[in-house]
Order: structure tokens, then sequence, then C-alpha cells
């Protein structure tokens, strides 16, 4: 604990980031595609400010691009902000879906060629700290959240309409 204007205050720079790995069978642009121009193909409404079952996931291919829903009614709600967009092998946002932007989280994601036709993509998500005393229950929040929607982010990957359709960016 440490005194802060005559307050005290957690140390929550020791919160460790969630690390996640798992290989998908496709090729590293063809996750990086599913991941950042499909995601409302896989995206759940469950994890969404609206929670409309036809939203549109938005994320904008360049450094300062937004990251939002839009419902069908066409009302937008912020989940985050682009870092790095270094296509197919990384991207980085912020991240701050169903809070305030100052709370924003960081995720950094890789996309790396793992033997012959596979990917292993690893997540990285810190930053804790932005949430003081609440960064130990945010952070097994967002463990949570990732747990509901990788394995729907997986099997999009797998899926053949995107096998047959994905872009092949280099």
């Amino acid at each position: 604990m440490t005194v802060e204007g005559g307050s005290e205050v957690r140390d929550t720079s020791g919160v460790p980031p969630l690390e996640i790995a798992f290989t998908v069978a496709c090729t590293p642009a063809h996750a990086f595609d599913v991941y950042a121009r499909r995601t409302s193909l896989w995206w759940p409404s469950t994890h969404s400010v609206s929670g409309d079952p036809a939203l549109e996931v938005v994320i904008e291919p360049r450094v300062g691009g937004r990251i939002y829903e839009r419902t069908a009614a066409g009302q937008e709600h912020d989940w985050g902000w682009i870092t790095s967009w270094d296509e197919p092998t990384r991207l980085g946002y912020r991240w701050y879906l169903g809070t305030d932007r100052t709370l924003a989280t960081k995720v950094e994601i890789t996309f790396a060629a793992s033997g012959a036709g596979k990917t292993e993509v690893t997540i990285r998500h810190s930053g804790w700290e932005a949430h003081g005393e609440g960064a130990d229950v945010w952070r097994d929040r967002n463990r949570g959240g990732w747990s509901g929607v990788l394995p729907r982010y997986q099997n999009e990957c797998h899926s053949e309409r995107n096998l047959s359709t994905s872009t092949t960016s280099t």
C-alpha cells in the first residue's frame, strides 16, 4: 500500500498481463483478416454494449482508428482505438468495452506462421493498473471475456467460407 493525497492506494503495477496463445489452421494473413476485418462474423452480441443481435463490429484499419459496434438502428458505441496495425503480423489496441476511455487496457496480438498453413496467435492483454483497486477483478472479468469470444474466432478461422474468400495481404 502507498499513501497518496492522504488516502491509501493499492499498488497495482504488479498485476500480471493475461497471456493467451493458440494455433489456428490457416495463414497469418487469413488469421489477421478474420480478427480485424471479419469480426462481426464471430463476435457475440452478448459481449457488446447494446446486445443487439444484428450488431456490426468495426475495426478501422489504421493507427488511431476506432473500434466500435454499430447497431441495426445505426447507434455506435466505442470500444477502443488502434495503436499498431502491422498487417498481417501484429495488431495492437487500447480497449475499454463497457467502461470509460480513461480506463482503457492494452491488447497486443501477434500472428506468426508456425508450420505449413498454421498460425500461432498470441494475445497479451495488460494495463490493469488503470483500474486501481479493481485491477484484479477487471483482469479476471476479461479472462472470462476472452474465453467467450476466442472459440468463436478459432471456428471462424477454420470456416470454409473464409478460407476460400480471405484476402492474402502481405
